[in-house]
């Protein structure tokens, strides 16, 4: 393949991404008085999939793999596109796909669903290209590039109160957060003389007196990671911004944004912090890790359990799942044989995530359109009147849960045994313990659509918003069929992630 194309094809991913946006903005600007919803959507969902099929392409073929000559460098070396990558940009682009779809029945009313499409490209894109960046510096740039955008997006509802202070409360803490992860990533420069990840990685087998400086640092970048994914103890701002944003939002926000956190964590501290130089500075980030994990996804799965609102549910369980993600950082040992299939399982993991915690954002932005309400009694009863919908959900429900035979439950079983393999297993036992806490409240969803009578006027569920309806199904068919589609899913990720391991 890179003998073939140009390098910089390499980018073509993030690039039909970027272009999207482009064209989505430029239609906007150019046509104010028309703006027609419909198109505007289909441009943006045929982009996103025009990624993911650019995207799968590449990895099929092997590009910036081993076995076709290794990682393409781009720009002094400061883009490095890779099978990591590109996975990961796999993910930003499905999930765009799914919610850029949704979102055509959401804003259906909306004056401006143009600017609304466009900034999720742009988000997206500014994903894509933190999966590939290979410099600290271009690392914070594209996180600003996704960033920014989701500012907007989640006060988008102007006129709703809730949107515009889940947006202002978003956009003061991720500035707060990028002030501490920019402070880390002037630190490490400071101690190692570089911005790029493996001459970072270089400087940090001979730190010396600057250990300390170079230490506070990587603290300082861990925060500002674990921000992105709404970690423990930089997770408040995600229930409520989740909930009060546009449902397609909290979607977008708590399965694509959260992956581009772990593109960051995976790459940055593997491949510029590798952990037995990290150690030997007296950096023992993986011990740190594992207590973020451990606390993440405890807390997550405790105050998901209390929640009576069911899109705060899922804010909270999204937070859990953060934490379940974290092993494939946890569970790393310096000179482990099985480093590269936990964080292959964890990558595997994030996928299946994408979908099945899309389909179930999405199921609420389906019932917040036929305006029924939020909270687990509002939701009695809708099989009745919605049984293909509810089983959607039901699906997503279960296999976020990690029950069989879904896709959760295989991508759950390979990170607690590649975790078990490693040596972490008591971690895989508190992930697992907390899997089975999580069933209690995601069980409460089934209950309340199959189980209970309808307690309230069902009548707007005769309306059937197609394109919503098709996000929802789509995803639920994505989480059945990864079962037997999931030896290549996992195949391929444990491949890619054993690639970045010097």
């Amino acid at each position: 393949m890179a003998t073939q194309l140009a390098e910089w094809t390499a980018l073509a991913p993030a690039l039909a991404l970027a272009v999207t946006g482009l064209v989505l903005l430029l239609a906007d600007t150019l046509n104010p008085d028309n703006r027609s919803n419909t198109p505007l959507a289909v441009v943006g969902t045929v982009g996103a999939l025009t990624s993911l099929g650019l995207t799968a392409w590449f990895l099929a073929a092997g590009t910036g793999q081993p076995a076709t000559g290794g990682e393409i460098l781009l720009f002094a070396d400061a883009i490095k596109v890779d099978g990591l990558g590109l996975f990961f940009t796999a993910i930003f682009a499905s999930v765009t796909a799914l919610v850029v779809v949704a979102s055509h029945d959401y804003l259906a009313d909306h004056e401006d669903p143009g600017a609304f499409y466009s900034l999720m490209l742009f988000a997206a894109t500014g994903m894509a290209l933190l999966s590939v960046a290979n410099s600290l510096a271009v690392i914070f740039v594209a996180l600003e590039m996704a960033s920014l955008p989701s500012y907007a997006l989640v006060a988008y509802l102007k006129e709703n109160r809730g949107s515009v202070e889940a947006g202002l409360k978003y956009f003061l803490v991720g500035a707060v957060s990028s002030a501490i992860f920019v402070f880390g990533i002037s630190l490490v420069y400071a101690a190692t003389g570089s911005l790029i990840l493996g001459d970072v990685a270089a400087a940090f087998q001979d730190i010396g007196d600057l250990a300390g400086v170079a230490g506070l640092g990587v603290v300082m970048v861990l925060g500002g990671v674990a921000f992105k994914t709404a970690s423990v103890p930089f997770h408040f701002w995600a229930p409520e911004a989740y909930e009060g944003a546009p449902a397609p939002v909290s979607a977008f926000l708590s399965s694509a944004s959260k992956a581009a956190g772990f593109a960051v964590a995976f790459r940055v501290f593997v491949e510029a912090f590798p952990l037995g130089a990290a150690t030997a500075a007296g950096i023992d980030w993986g011990l740190a890790f594992a207590v973020v994990a451990i606390a993440t996804m405890t807390l997550g799965n405790f105050a998901a359990a209390v929640q009576s609102n069911v899109k705060r549910m899922l804010a909270y369980s999204s937070v859990g799942h953060a934490g379940y993600a974290l092993i494939g950082l946890a569970a790393l040992s310096a000179g482990g044989t099985h480093n590269g299939d936990v964080m292959g399982a964890a990558m595997a993991h994030l996928l299946v995530y994408g979908f099945m915690n899309t389909g179930a954002f999405l199921f609420v932005a389906l019932v917040e359109h036929w305006g029924v309400g939020r909270t687990f009694e509002d939701y009695n009863g809708l099989a009745t009147k919605a049984p293909i919908a509810s089983l959607a959900m039901t699906v997503f429900m279960f296999s976020l849960a990690g029950l069989p035979p879904f896709g959760g439950f295989f991508s759950k079983y390979f990170l607690f045994m590649a975790a078990v393999f490693n040596g972490f297993w008591w971690l895989a036992a508190i992930g697992a313990l907390n899997s089975v806490l999580s069933l209690y409240y995601y069980s409460r969803v089934v209950k309340a659509l199959w189980i209970e009578e309808p307690s309230g006027d069902l009548s707007a569920l005769d309306e059937r918003p197609t394109a919503l309806y098709a996000a929802v199904l789509f995803a639920a068919v994505a989480t059945v069929l990864i079962l037997p589609g999931f030896g290549p899913v996992i195949e391929t990720a444990q491949s890619v992630a054993a690639a970045i391991f010097p």
